[in-house]
């Protein structure tokens, strides 16, 4: 079996598979909630514990995708302590209309994966109480920001692609900050000490006009007072390799889609890691509990 992944056949199936979850979402409202199920066979190509998934190069699948490389969550998570790359597998697809995972999980022999093909050196990870570098920003106003001006209050970021076809990926963060932002609004000891920072790593696409139509949409609103307590921004593509690093996020595009990680984080008053969230094992609340310590700890 090859196990060289085919770039091309990847991306193609990532928008396809972007396109069948949305329609999923749309057609499934008023017909049958039972999730869709598909048998994989493949073999695994890397590992993040960290979110929960296995990079899969996956035979054709009938009915559903062709041949190519994807990110899929493991259930239960337990699973993914018994993969190790190499592993030839055969699974369940399971496909609701916002998400996909595998389940069933079953190994049936094991070969040797290239080296070109393993992940590469671990990424540096934010730890709390860990300082953050001062990057320059681009905001929805076409005004140059930095993290540090921020300090004194507590900043939530997240980063996203206002592109990203995939529900469970930025469109997902995205809502979970209109909540927060929903929720700071309402809560006059959080107003005005909490700030909303969403950055984009496809500065080339992703200017101040499309970031702040981008905001509206988000918001469901065009007040412009928006962006006083939630910002959209870009980073710069000549810093974009070392925020990446520093945020432990994993980007790469081809032909328009950029495959990514998730990274969220919590920053402290003082400009520190208060905590970091990868991929999107979290919600509002979660991170308004995160808030509420980081303000008492301050």
């Amino acid at each position: 079996m090859s196990l060289r992944p085919n770039s091309y056949s990847r991306l193609v199936g990532l928008w396809w598979l972007g396109a069948f979850l949305i329609l999923l979402a749309s057609c499934n409202r008023s017909t049958s909630t039972q999730p869709k199920r598909y048998t994989l066979k493949g073999t695994v190509i890397s590992i993040d514990k960290n979110a929960g998934t296995a990079d899969v190069d996956n035979e054709p699948i009938q009915g559903f995708m062709e041949k190519m490389v994807m990110p899929y969550k493991i259930r239960p998570a337990s699973t993914l302590s018994e993969l190790q790359p190499g592993d030839v597998i055969t699974a369940d697809v399971v496909v609701e209309p916002n998400s996909y995972w595998l389940e069933n999980v079953k190994v049936t022999g094991h070969t040797q994966v290239p080296a070109s093909e393993k992940p590469a050196a671990s990424l540096h990870v934010p730890n709390p109480g860990e300082e953050v570098p001062d990057f320059k920003l681009v905001n929805q106003s076409g005004r140059e920001i930095s993290l540090h001006q921020y300090r004194g209050e507590i900043l939530l970021i997240t980063l996203i692609y206002t592109r990203c076809p995939f529900p469970d990926f930025c469109p997902r963060v995205s809502h979970e900050f209109a909540d927060m932002d929903k929720e700071i609004q309402a809560d006059p000891a959080r107003y005005g000490k909490t700030h909303l920072l969403s950055i984009s790593f496809d500065p080339v696409h992703d200017t101040p006009k499309v970031l702040r139509a981008y905001g509206f949409s988000c918001a469901g609103s065009k007040d412009p007072a928006l962006f006083t307590r939630w910002e959209f921004a870009a980073i710069p593509k000549a810093e974009l390799p070392k925020f990446a690093d520093f945020f432990a996020l994993t980007y790469k595009e081809e032909d328009g889609v950029i495959t990514h990680s998730l990274s969220t984080a919590v920053i402290s008053a003082d400009g520190k890691i208060y905590r970091w969230y990868h991929g999107a094992a979290w919600e509002a609340s979660d991170l308004l509990q995160d808030v509420a310590a980081a303000h008492a700890a301050s």
